[in-house]
């Protein structure tokens, strides 16, 4: 959507079009996850007189268009692609089969999952996270427009709290929203690591795969979430100390 109202930035589009090629084209297996809500979203269906489940499979058609924009601009790359979709649409694209899309992987094309999971009342948070345990990915990386995990709102917190690493346990004690309920607790359930990260920063995608350190990790390990609180408090006390406030 860019700095529109509506639809689909030509320019944002290819951004994350080149985005994508670059990780490709380092070997890395690429499965994508796009919502709908630059064109409907289903929990807009009341607002407009319309069944929620009528709505919800509108939003579903609505990410059926952004994949198809996405494969547009990824083929016009040069990048191999195939679009998968939760919802039969022969006309425009295959649909979901597991053994399907996991061989496209292994043919190093990327895979663009289109319709949710066919089903209303789940979200595309969730669609992403059974897609990535069916297929068996490494991680899920969600790209939003801000830095990461934080304690609020960073866009109305100033001093809201930035979480580097976080366990699944934390984040349900904190009550943080990363994703929703659904699609987190199948992540947690089957131990697949989260991270979320700023899509809208150019190469932060790279950044991430190439190893660094971008956004917040979300993982079962405790001990090293524990680690980064210690080192964290004693930056603070060193910092404090030098500034002569203890």
């Amino acid at each position: 959507m860019g700095d529109q109202q509506y639809g689909i930035d030509s320019n944002m589009l290819l951004r994350y079009a080149e985005e994508v090629k670059e990780i490709a084209r380092m070997g890395v297996q690429v499965a994508v996850v796009i919502g709908g809500g630059n064109i409907f979203r289903g929990v807009q269906a009341e607002q407009v007189g319309l069944d929620r489940v009528q709505g919800d499979y509108m939003g579903m058609l609505a990410t059926v268009i952004n994949s198809m924009a996405l494969q547009s601009a990824l083929e016009k790359l040069g990048v191999y692609t195939r679009l998968l979709s939760g919802i039969n649409i022969q006309q425009v694209c295959e649909p979901y089969i597991r053994r399907r899309a996991v061989r496209h992987l292994e043919k190093n094309r990327v895979v663009i999952f289109g319709a949710g999971i066919g089903s209303p009342y789940f979200t595309t948070d969730s669609a992403a996270s059974l897609r990535a345990i069916e297929i068996e990915a490494d991680v899920v990386l969600k790209g939003t427009r801000v830095d990461g995990i934080y304690s609020a709102d960073p866009e109305k917190d100033p001093n809201a709290e930035f979480y580097a690493n976080i366990s699944f346990k934390d984040v349900f004690e904190k009550g943080l929203n990363v994703m929703d309920m659904t699609a987190f607790t199948l992540c947690k359930e089957n131990n697949l690591p989260i991270v979320v990260f700023n899509m809208n920063t150019p190469g932060n995608l790279k950044r991430l795969i190439e190893g660094e350190q971008v956004g917040s990790l979300v993982s079962m390990d405790e001990i090293a979430v524990a680690m980064e609180k210690t080192m964290h408090k004693m930056q603070v006390t060193e910092a404090q100390q030098k500034s002569g406030k203890i």
